[in-house]
């Protein structure tokens, strides 16, 4: 059966001071997030120091805040639950015990040592609960490096969450607890009294309860207050033995002194731990450093790095918030909690930058009022800047390379511009395209460039031939055209070739003959004269085309053609179906 949880142990009850402060924290936020942080806790220290006080109050705050099902064990209890269920044959139900529980508290861990029986059914049981998410806190008389013939995988499962220790209270912690004690039984003591019972060296709480204990009989028994002269005569010789001290007593006179620094520098850590923790950030590198040794100047120069890191994180996530207030790094804060993980937050933010960066529009200064009007292009521009994304989508231009195809195509961005200063449009090249996929991919930043191409709502893209041999810039494209596609954005192309001539995939080549292809001629672009005659032969616009200007698949104007050919119309059809 699994032990009660003792009621007077809490967090309430446990009084906290610099030898247990960092103990007591860890404790605290794993009662308040099983599973979330800090899987497993491993507590240690020698005996009377709290270990099983911390346990409990665990215990007790995760029931109290999530109604957790919490199991406590001592490891021999534990071992004997794993063997009743063997040979009562109950293996199952007891895993479906286990299965119930958030959280196993583990006492006496130390037990472990030589014990493989046991180390083994430690490690099924461990990989039954931390499968689920549960949350799992030891504790131990030493630290788990120094339990005798430990298995490599236990040790290694033990080392993936936070160990911390539980020192030895120090004078100022020994008479908070004598006071907290001595109210807590109903018969406060003198002050005075409290202070001299501090000064026993005592090697453990359980010690300093056990003379506190003496000090409340006689008040409770001979019905009078404790005098401060009498405490050690009332403790009798054991008291006397152990001498009173400023708490510098309890190691040599040699080793005094550079435990006093070495404390002053875990204190600092501890308090700075604390605070960081208490604000969300991650203090990994703090911890570490408690388990060395450093003086109180180093360990102000580490929380000094430590804190510039922090104020680098905040940097980085008020740039983040100012450009996209809602921008999906800021819920990262994994990163932006986390001050050894500058390097991945400056990343973010240059992702996002990156992100946000408009591509680039089309070359000033080009206007569809520098071609004929009564080119088919034109006509065919104008309409789509009227109404983009509805009529002719995509638009693709069919004509030889050169500077007046790219400021035709131009002219066509400029006008969807001019009709709202709003519109987001990006001009690209093919080869311009390939070559920003491949900084992005050196970079690490496809994402942002995917993203920063999604939020046009215009994409004009010359010269889609260079994307012939880019199998990474054509399937960019294939996704970008169905993105803008769906949004109602316009897409145009400029191209020397139809799109059944280009060496792409199928599924691509569908999509640009999918709207409206038509063929400009290089003759027909300069600007037309003030009072241009009609070319001889030429039927009257109103008029339908003669005989001799029609083939299949075409269809004339002047010298323009628009080709309205469906060559791979069975692919586009079962495209569409899919």
């Amino acid at each position: 059966m699994p032990l009660e949880l003792d009621p007077r142990f809490t967090f309430e009850s446990f009084v906290v001071g610099p030898a247990n402060r960092l103990a007591a924290a860890a404790a605290r936020r794993v009662a308040e997030a099983p599973g979330a942080t800090y899987n497993p806790l491993f507590i240690y220290s020698a005996s009377g120091l709290g270990k099983t006080h911390l346990l409990s109050a665990v215990g007790h705050l995760a029931q109290r805040v999530h109604g957790a099902t919490v199991l406590y064990l001592t490891l021999e209890h534990l071992m004997e639950e794993v063997s009743a269920a063997l040979q009562a044959g109950e293996r199952d139900a007891f895993r479906g015990r286990l299965a119930d529980t958030a959280l196993l508290l583990l006492d006496d861990v130390q037990f472990l040592a030589g014990q493989r029986q046991a180390q083994e059914g430690l490690i099924r049981t461990w990989d039954a609960l931390s499968s689920r998410g549960g949350q799992i806190v030891l504790s131990s008389d030493r630290p788990p490096q120094d339990i005798d013939g430990l298995d490599d995988r236990l040790l290694s499962r033990l080392s993936g969450g936070l160990i911390v220790d539980v020192g030895v209270p120090d004078f100022e912690t020994r008479v908070a607890i004598a006071r907290r004690k001595a109210a807590e039984r109903g018969h406060p003591l003198d002050a005075d009294v409290c202070h001299v019972l501090a000064r026993v060296a005592f090697t453990n709480v359980r010690e300093l309860q056990g003379a506190l204990n003496r000090l409340i009989a006689v008040q409770e028994l001979e019905q009078r207050t404790v005098l401060p002269e009498e405490v050690v005569s009332l403790l009798g010789a054991a008291a006397a033995e152990r001498g009173q001290d400023e708490f510098g007593e309890f190691l040599s006179e040699i080793t005094g002194t550079v435990s006093a620094v070495v404390e002053e520098a875990d204190r600092q850590i501890a308090d700075a731990i604390l605070a960081w923790e208490g604000e969300g950030y991650r203090t990994r590198r703090l911890e570490g450093a408690l388990a060395g040794t450093m003086t109180a100047p180093q360990a102000a120069e580490l929380i000094r790095r430590f804190e510039r890191d922090i104020a680098r994180l905040r940097e980085i996530e008020a740039a983040i918030a100012a450009v996209e207030p809602a921008a999906p790094e800021l819920t990262r804060p994994d990163v932006l909690r986390d001050p050894d993980r500058i390097t991945e937050a400056e990343g973010l933010l240059a992702s996002v930058r990156e992100r946000l960066k408009p591509p680039a529009g089309p070359p000033p200064g080009a206007t569809l009022d520098a071609f004929s009007p009564d080119s088919m292009a034109v006509r065919a521009a104008r309409a789509v800047a009227a109404r983009p994304g509805v009529a002719y989508n995509p638009l693709y231009l069919l004509g030889p390379a050169g500077e007046r195809r790219t400021e035709l195509l131009a002219a066509v961005g400029n006008a969807l511009k001019d009709t709202d200063p709003d519109r987001l449009v990006g001009f690209v090249s093919g080869a311009e395209f390939a070559d920003e996929l491949i900084a992005a991919l050196e970079h690490g930043q496809l994402e942002a460039w995917r993203s920063r191409y999604r939020r046009v709502h215009v994409l004009v893209l010359d010269d889609v031939d260079a994307l012939g041999e880019t199998e990474g810039a054509q399937e960019e494209l294939f996704h970008l055209f169905e993105d803008l596609r769906r949004a109602d954005r316009q897409l145009v192309f400029g191209a020397s070739r139809p799109p059944h001539e280009l060496p792409l995939p199928s599924r691509l080549r569908s999509r640009l003959e999918s709207g409206l292809v038509v063929e400009i001629d290089a003759p027909d672009l300069p600007p037309a004269p003030e009072t241009a005659p009609e070319p001889a032969g030429s039927p009257a616009p109103d008029q339908p085309f003669a005989d001799s200007e029609r083939r299949p698949g075409h269809w004339i104007l002047s010298h323009e053609k628009v080709l309205w050919e469906w060559p791979y119309a069975q692919d586009w059809l079962e495209e569409s179906a899919d």
